[in-house]
């Protein structure tokens, strides 16, 4: 287990620890923007478990709950990893146009966590909001940190809007979100992530950041059956059982919503594109997000198949790296080798 608590030279984390780090003395700085979330929590306990990585901290958003609760469930992960320590700052109560954010409840429980319903967490969140923090530590190590975007995307947007520098400084973009010419899970045009907040959506994949995007039409490809999640429970996993008390709640609601005897796994899918992208293939073009009517969240990306005669709102901006394929056997088996991590 790396909590990558200190510098990245090892400093701050106890000795079991380093020891477990053995070659990756030059761990990748990551930053996790999260609304735990059931399948949040997995990638989450995934990264964990990843020593390459150094975990900076988790911003928190709205989206599978509110944002008051998904900091909430963002230190009790942490906890529950055995990384009380690795800071988490609190991030918009709302989307950047205001009013009611789109809660997934119903996906998730009324907790976020399956209806687990755990005590408080101990430890507190950081004095800084989400995008201050975002700022700070991009600022502190530029072009050394990563971001994982498994929620709406207003911190980033937020991020942007205060550092004109933060996307030329940021390392790269991972985001969990859009549909790309498939059909939505919020409705036909839109998924849930983009739908949040479609303008901070299309700030982001406007301002020049380095983007890899993940959409549904990717991640509903990849799942655990029941028999995987019965293995997972049966597994010698360190959070199995947790995570196992979870999926019931979210499984169910497979069944009912999309005829499916299992689960997706979106969050954790997008946390195998940050840590392994060779197991997708990839399109690039400029990506744009429709904030009004009645395909409000829909994302359109430029394929670059023709010359245009004239400008459009796709014009003069920079390219994202949008997955296209994904190797659906090695992701799943990567999967499950993490979450059945001893």
């Amino acid at each position: 287990m790396a909590c990558a608590i200190g510098n990245s030279n090892g400093e701050g984390v106890d000795r079991e620890t380093d020891a477990v780090l053995g070659s990756y003395a030059k761990r990748e700085k990551l930053i996790i923007d999260t609304d735990p979330g059931i399948d949040d929590s997995m990638a989450i306990f995934m990264a964990f478990q990843s020593p390459e990585l150094e975990i900076l901290g988790l911003t928190t958003i709205f989206g599978n709950v509110q944002t008051e609760d998904a900091t909430r469930n963002a230190l009790l992960l942490c906890e529950i990893a055995g990384c009380p320590g690795v800071p988490v700052a609190e991030g918009s109560p709302e989307p950047l146009k205001g009013g009611r954010p789109r809660i997934a409840d119903f996906v998730h429980g009324s907790d976020g966590l399956g209806n687990t319903f755990l005590p408080p967490p101990k430890a507190k969140k950081i004095e800084q909001s989400a995008s201050e923090f975002l700022v700070h530590k991009v600022s502190e190590y530029p072009g050394e940190v990563s971001i994982l975007a498994l929620g709406p995307l207003t911190n980033l947007a937020l991020a942007i809007k205060r550092d004109s520098s933060f996307a030329s400084k940021v390392k790269r973009v991972v985001i969990l979100g859009g549909a790309f010419f498939a059909l939505g899970n919020v409705n036909p045009a839109a998924e849930a992530n983009i739908y949040g907040d479609p303008e901070a959506a299309d700030v982001v994949f406007t301002s020049g950041a380095n983007i890899v995007v993940v959409g549904i039409n990717i991640t509903t490809q990849v799942k655990f059956t029941d028999a995987d999640l019965l293995e997972l429970r049966q597994s010698k996993g360190k959070h199995a059982q947790f995570l196992s008390d979870m999926c019931k709640f979210y499984r169910d609601w497979h069944v009912r919503s999309d005829g499916v005897y299992g689960i997706f796994l979106h969050d954790p899918v997008s946390f195998v594109a940050l840590v392994r992208p060779d197991l997708f293939t990839y399109k690039k073009g400029v990506v744009r997000v429709e904030t009004q009517g009645i395909c409000v969240g829909h994302t359109l990306m430029d394929q670059g198949l023709k010359v245009w005669n004239a400008s459009n709102p796709w014009s003069g901006y920079s390219p994202a790296s949008v997955a296209w394929t994904v190797n659906v056997e090695e992701v799943v088996d990567y999967v499950r080798k993490l979450l059945m991590k001893p």
